[in-house]
């Protein structure tokens, strides 16, 4: 699956640090030599959390309210 800009994601808590997962939109994608794909998410808070593919899950505009746990 292709990850794009403005794409629905939600962050996993082992990134965020928090105990639920955070739902934000994809601000930025890149392909990190080392680390793979590197996805970068804004919540509705402001906060930006980043880190690798793994730690994301994403929605498909079709099925914006599936729940994904």
């Amino acid at each position: 699956m292709k990850i794009k800009k403005g794409q629905k994601a939600k962050a996993d808590p082992k990134l965020t640090g928090l105990s639920d997962w955070v739902e934000g939109t994809v601000i930025d994608v890149e392909n990190n030599p080392f680390k793979g794909l590197v996805i970068a998410i804004k919540d509705q808070m402001g906060r930006i959390f980043f880190g690798e593919e793994k730690y994301f899950q994403f929605f498909s505009k079709n099925n914006s309210n599936a729940c994904l746990q």
